[in-house]
Parts: structure tokens; sequence; C-alpha cells
């Protein structure tokens, strides 16, 4: 193992980049990705880079979080903004080797500013790296690299899983509306359930094995489509001290402000705080029915938003949203096929969760040399 200084190990690219709101609108919906800090944001019929890069966020909630991975591995054609550096490696180090280097090692101390945080470049050329020889990473490479794999197929089977029961969805309550269902509420669907927030001054009312608690940052950190607990649990004197609500499995979380519109479903019992107007489906609804709803409506509950600091929609608001519901036969055939689909997904996010902490934990070990791969014959 060798330490080596930045600019041994790593190539900055230009920023010779124009930000989208540069870009001429007909530009938009194009074959090319367009990178930001976060990911693809929009698509556009034109590029600026064609091969395999590491992006890695100059700023943006990635940084701020420290949660999530602050680098982006792409391959292809495509345009990346001004909010993310782009990045080749030299020949000592490979560039997925780099991409999980880069993805952890503690950026603390690089990293300024507290309520913007910014990684620059003079920052980021203060950084050194320890790396193995090319062999040695080809073998960790390996042993993580099957395991990403996995994860990646078990993402693409969940994707086209959500894309047939999306088609249906629209299938049959879109396109195909029965002008004999009735009009109605949301609350017609469902319960709606606010949330509330322990006092953060009582640790006692926190726990690390509690209620679970959920908060739009945690939507915004797990992107997945069932969720079993937050960041923190809060305790059952906490609960019993705040407004929150215990809602059961199968319940719809929606993220009623700072953003409006994250959308998850309860895998077992959940709290969450004030910034969510959840729904409870009726018996006869069901969670499946409810999901996609509101995921089509989210246009229409943020035009009922209000507020000027940030927008918000309240408890009576989201009763009120405007819905058609179906009779009994069209939903009772969409939840018999979405029950099989919210089932497979769920058991693939909760593999894709070990598989990452499985993940997560070997790479500083074998990364730092603490597991010994020189001997393996991969």
């Amino acid at each position: 193992m060798k330490k080596y200084d930045f600019d041994n190990v790593v190539i900055l690219h230009d920023k010779d980049r124009i930000p989208l709101s540069s870009i001429e609108r007909k530009k938009r919906q194009g074959p090319y990705r367009y990178y930001g800090a976060q990911g693809v944001i929009d698509h556009i019929d034109d590029y600026l880079f064609d091969g395999e890069y590491i992006l890695i966020a100059e700023d943006g909630e990635n940084l701020k979080s420290r949660k999530q991975n602050i680098a982006q591995l792409v391959c292809g054609k495509f345009w990346v903004n001004n909010h993310a550096h782009i990045v080749t490696t030299t020949d000592i180090c490979k560039l997925r080797y780099f991409y999980y280097l880069i993805n952890t090692i503690n950026l603390s101390e690089y990293i300024t500013g507290s309520a913007q945080p910014k990684l620059s470049q003079s920052s980021m050329r203060k950084m050194s790296f320890v790396l193995p020889e090319i062999d040695i990473q080809d073998k960790i490479l390996k042993i993580v690299g099957e395991i990403d794999d996995k994860i990646e197929v078990n993402e693409e089977i969940n994707k086209n899983l959500e894309q047939q029961a999306e088609a249906l969805f629209y299938s049959l309550f879109i396109e195909k509306i029965n002008p004999i269902w009735k009009d109605g509420v949301l609350s017609d669907l469902g319960t709606i359930v606010g949330g509330g927030t322990p006092s953060k001054t009582k640790p006692e009312y926190y726990s690390e094995h509690g209620i679970a608690w959920i908060t739009p940052k945690d939507l915004s950190l797990n992107k997945s489509k069932f969720i079993s607990h937050g960041e923190i649990d809060i305790s059952e004197l906490g609960f019993s001290k705040s407004s929150a609500t215990k809602m059961p499995p199968g319940t719809v979380l929606f993220s009623s402000r700072a953003p409006i519109g994250y959308i998850a479903i309860a895998a077992n019992e959940v709290t969450t705080n004030q910034g969510f107007k959840s729904v409870v489906p009726n018996e006869n609804i069901g969670t499946a029915y409810v999901y996609y709803l509101l995921k089509f409506l989210l246009p229409t509950i943020k035009g009922m938003a209000s507020g000027s600091t940030f927008k918000e929609i309240s408890g009576t608001g989201i009763k009120s949203v405007p819905v058609v519901i179906p009779d009994d036969e069209a939903i009772e055939k969409f939840n018999t096929f979405c029950t099989p689909i919210f089932q497979q997904q769920e058991i693939l996010e909760a593999e894709n969760s070990r598989l990452t902490n499985i993940r997560d934990t070997l790479l500083p070990k074998l990364m730092s040399g603490e597991l010994d791969v020189s001997d393996i014959d991969l």
C-alpha cells in the first residue's frame, strides 16, 4: 500500500459547462442524460462528455446529509451542470476503485460551509490516498462488484414490476374510467393521519430501538418503496408526550411539506412527524390503489398547497382533494394483481438493504488492507 497525492491519482476535467437554465427549451426530452450533484435531473438532445467518468458532488444534499454517496459513476454520452466535478483517474488507480474509495473516506476536513456545504477543487486537491497495487484493486473490485451486480439485478426487477403495476393503474382508472363511478374526496378512501414530534430537548423521548418514527428527511435519503424505520425511533414516553399517531402496515406515507410529495408505504407499524398527511386506506380500497392514486394526484395536491416560506398542504386541504371512487370489482382486480408484486418488491428491497450493509462493512476493511486478498485466487 502506497500513499499518493491527489494529482497522482485524479484527473479533474474542465468546468466549462452550461447550467440547464441556459439550454434552450427545445433541447429538453432528448436522449442524453443531464446530471447534477444528486443524479440525473433531465434529458436533453446534446452532450459534452462521452465515456466513463466519476461525478463528485460540489454542493447539495449529499454533502449536507453525509448519508449518501457523494460520487456517481457514469458511462456514455451526458451533460453535467456546475454542481458536480468531472473526474477520471490515472493508470495507478482503477476508476471504479476510486469511486468506492471517495465514497468511503471522511470528507469533513475538506468540506467548507455549514448552511451550504461545498467541496471545492482547491479543497479536493488537499486529499491524499493510500492505494494497493492494481492487481489487488482488481480483486477487491471483483468481490464488491458481485454484490453490486446482485443489487442492480434486484433494482431492475423491481423497476419492471413497478412499470407493470403503474400501467395497469392507468389502464383501469385513468384511460378507461367508468362514467358511473362516484365522485368523492380523498378522505372517502381512507383515514388521513398527521404526525408529531416529541421535544428534542428530552433525549429520553428518543430511542435507537423503539417506535418507528419517519420524517421527510428519511424519505429523501431512503428511496425505497417500503420503509420500516427512520434515522431514529421514538420511545413510548416520547410517543405519549407528542401528537404522533401509530399507523398500521400498509399506510401510505405522504409528505405534506418540505417538500410535498415524498411517498412510501409503511412496512410495519410507524409514526411520523408533522411533515406528513398519511392515508390509512379503507379495507375495501387497499394500499396499492391509494399509493398510485397519490402519485397521480401529486400535481393537483401541489396546486392546492399554500404558504410563503414553504408550500404545505393542510389536513383539511388533503382531505378535500377530489377523487373518483371506483367500484369494488375494479379495486379488487387491481389489488389482486398488485399483492404479489408488492410482496416481491418488499423482499427485494430488504435483500438490497442487507447487501448494501455487507458491502459498506467490507469496503473499508478491504481498502485498508485489514482484510488481505493478496493470496485469494479470483
